[in-house]
């Protein structure tokens, strides 16, 4: 059967909006596609370690200005951000582990929310164990580099800061199975509206031919 894109119809788009069953199908088509994919190629762990930075506001800037404190909280944040990032840092948990830095720097490891408080250390790999030590390597050694710049007076020594979590670290998938539910029934529904208001079978009839007989069309 030929097929050959054509504009839908306003009728079209009314059948279309009355077909709950294709939309339910569809969603659950999609949702067991998305389920086969999760278990096929799973997305790989995630581990979270966290270390704690307290800047000392009150210390650093005893009269407080508004902008005194962000532009402080900016330098000194940058400041340890490039140190969380720094080929020495880098070199060593490339060592420990046998992975190339660019592959680390690439995707592999994630730091988020890097101000004062909380710094998240994230780490992916296909082994929950293998996620949750390098993730607590770098927290690790990211602390043991800062720690040791304060002390020889590199780095603002009203800097705090204290690893809080590098044990037992939270493990799970970088992406969950509802995820994978949700985008298999919204992309297999995408592509079935797709194709059922724009790709339409040629209508089929016949006619005659020059000996008189009839024909397909």
């Amino acid at each position: 059967m030929n097929y050959i894109l054509t504009s839908p119809s306003l009728d079209d788009l009314i059948n279309l909006l009355k077909a709950w069953r294709f939309w339910v199908l569809g969603a659950l088509a999609g949702a067991v596609l998305g389920a086969a994919v999760f278990l096929i190629a799973p997305p790989p762990y995630r581990a979270r370690a966290t270390v704690n930075v307290d800047f000392n506001l009150e210390q650093a800037w005893p009269q407080e200005t508004d902008r005194q404190d962000f532009y402080y909280l900016e330098r000194e944040s940058r400041k340890l951000e490039e140190i969380a990032w720094s080929d020495d840092v880098m070199n060593q948990i490339s060592t420990e582990f046998t992975i190339p830095v660019a592959d680390l720097r690439s995707g592999l490891l994630q730091l988020s929310q890097p101000a004062e408080a909380g710094w998240h250390f994230y780490a992916d790999d296909a082994d929950s164990k293998t996620a949750a030590a390098i993730a607590s390597a770098w927290a690790d050694t990211f602390y043991i580099r800062v720690q040791a710049d304060i002390d020889a007076k590199i780095l603002n020594e009203f800097i705090d800061i204290e690893v809080t979590q590098s044990a037992d670290l939270p493990v799970e998938r970088r992406m969950s199975l509802s995820t994978y539910l949700l985008a298999g029934s919204i992309g297999f529904l995408t592509l079935a509206v797709f194709a059922l208001l724009f790709i339409k079978p040629k209508t089929i009839g016949t006619q005659k031919n020059a000996d008189g007989a009839d024909v397909l069309i």
